[in-house]
């Protein structure tokens, strides 16, 4: 077990909603194996447990259940980064589908639709206020985890991927408004998870590649010094190909 009190200040820190499984998880891990601490959060005791007792064989972990809707999840998800001392990137991954199967827009309820905008917009934003001290301070990261349903019109997505969209200009302006820290909103591509599995009910969805094919980008953006904007992680440049 990694000692949670040991060279804190001097660990980096990041911040990742929906951890307990796919690409959440798996992003976790990685940053585990980099030496990174973390807090996650997921809505699932167990499974975010047994997120955070693997996580835990290679850094300290601090693991919250809740739901990013709710604002005193946030808040304490805040407050448990504060103990460290930073906040180097806050990972907006926690996402809501909607309806399975997705409906069309002309029979999308509405309060539904509120609920897929509360946490795929309100939340992440939300979390973002709470977090700006503690970025400003680390010259930190945002990383919003979005969707080419955002940009493309999909029929049967106009939930989720107007939510989405949402979020894509969020991100953007917050850029702008934020010149002093780096603003990333990406598109993972395809993968191999439940949420994508329940877009598609009853589908044969193996041949979409796992959630670790996208990781490799995500961390050049949290680890890199690209300049803030919208990536495709499979897209992501390698360093060495970034230039000077």
């Amino acid at each position: 077990m990694v000692d949670p009190q040991a060279n804190e200040p001097q660990r980096k820190i990041a911040l990742i909603t929906g951890a307990s499984r796919g690409l959440g998880l798996a992003l976790a891990r990685e940053l585990a194996v980099r030496g990174w601490a973390l807090v996650i959060d997921a809505r699932g005791s167990d499974a975010l447990e047994a997120a955070r007792a693997e996580l835990a064989k290679r850094t300290s972990v601090t693991a919250i259940a809740g739901d990013v809707a709710d604002a005193g999840h946030l808040e304490d998800l805040v407050a448990a980064a504060e103990k460290y001392g930073r906040l180097d990137v806050v990972v907006n991954n926690a996402s809501l589908l909607g309806p399975s199967p997705q409906p069309t827009l002309d029979r999308y309820p509405l309060d539904t639709l509120e609920q897929v905008y509360r946490v795929n917009v309100f939340a992440p934003l939300r979390l973002i206020q709470l977090s700006l001290d503690l970025l400003r301070a680390s010259a930190g990261r945002i990383l919003n985890v979005t969707s080419d349903a955002g940009v493309e019109g999909y029929g049967g997505w106009g939930g989720y991927g107007s939510s989405k969209a949402a979020l894509e200009q969020l991100s953007n302006v917050l850029g702008a408004e934020q010149p002093k820290l780096k603003v990333y909103w990406v598109d993972p591509g395809d993968m191999r998870t439940q949420m994508h599995q329940e877009a598609y009910p009853g589908e044969d969805i193996s041949d979409r590649p796992p959630p670790d094919d996208s990781v490799p980008g995500l961390v050049r953006l949290i680890e890199g010094d690209l300049p803030s904007g919208r990536y495709r992680a499979a897209e992501v440049p390698a360093p060495e190909e970034a230039g000077p």
